[in-house]
């Protein structure tokens, strides 16, 4: 099918009826559906979010098949998608705004579908046949939003910690240069709205240096509850 634009396109059906979205699109019905009912901002899924989520989807398909829930073949199929995912092969086909439900239904499924055509397509299926690969039944087999969602923020907070961690440090070190610096500078300190007792500028600055330490050491300390 051609839109008048003359983009291709194709139609799929979910529980709500039919629903028209682009032909080269990777996500499904529901991905277009949360695309246009929540069409707030220009921000998309976060890509730390994203490999999260791939990344319980890959080890949801491992267990499922340990488990002897999901056949192998289709297993498989489905880890080497999401780790495809997961590595950013295909991050142009998750349009979902970051202003959406509250438990996160929509990012979850945007994945389930990108991650059921991919492996659809790997194993010789069209776009949208949902065969053999299906979003719901296999990659979302046994998962709830309310579970991938949450677990998703962990995985990603803890991939990003240890970044978000190094960059406290170097603020923390140009901080303590600059203190040195400006050790001798003699500045009014300030509180409660008036000037108070006079202090370095070094002082001032040292002062924010051991924010930043503290505020990494902070970080650290999270480490393992995220593992």
């Amino acid at each position: 099918m051609t839109s008048r634009s003359g983009e291709s396109t194709r139609r799929e059906s979910d529980s709500m009826g039919d629903v028209s979205l682009p032909g080269e699109a990777y996500w499904g019905a529901q991905t277009q559906r949360a695309s246009e009912n929540f069409n707030v901002s220009p921000l998309r899924i976060p890509v730390p979010m994203l490999r999260a989520v791939a990344r319980i989807k890959e080890a949801a398909a491992y267990a499922n098949v340990s488990l002897g829930l999901l056949d192998a073949g289709l297993g498989d199929a489905i880890r080497t998608a999401a780790d495809e995912v997961a590595d950013g092969r295909w991050s142009d086909h998750f349009p979902v705004d970051v202003f959406q439900t509250g438990s996160g239904t929509s990012w979850n499924m945007n994945v389930n579908e990108v991650i059921a055509n991919v492996a659809n397509v790997a194993l010789g299926s069209a776009l949208g046949s949902r065969k053999p690969v299906h979003p719901n039944d296999h990659v979302n087999m046994g998962q709830s939003s309310n579970d991938v969602i949450p677990s998703a923020i962990n995985v990603a907070a803890r991939i990003e910690a240890e970044s978000a961690a190094r960059a406290l440090d170097g603020l923390a070190a140009a901080f303590a240069r600059k203190a040195g610096e400006f050790d001798s500078v003699v500045k009014l300190g300030r509180t409660h709205l008036q000037d108070a007792v006079p202090m370095t500028l070094g002082d001032e600055l040292s002062g924010y240096a051991e924010q930043m330490r503290k505020g990494g050491e902070q970080i650290r300390r999270c480490f393992a509850s995220l593992e």
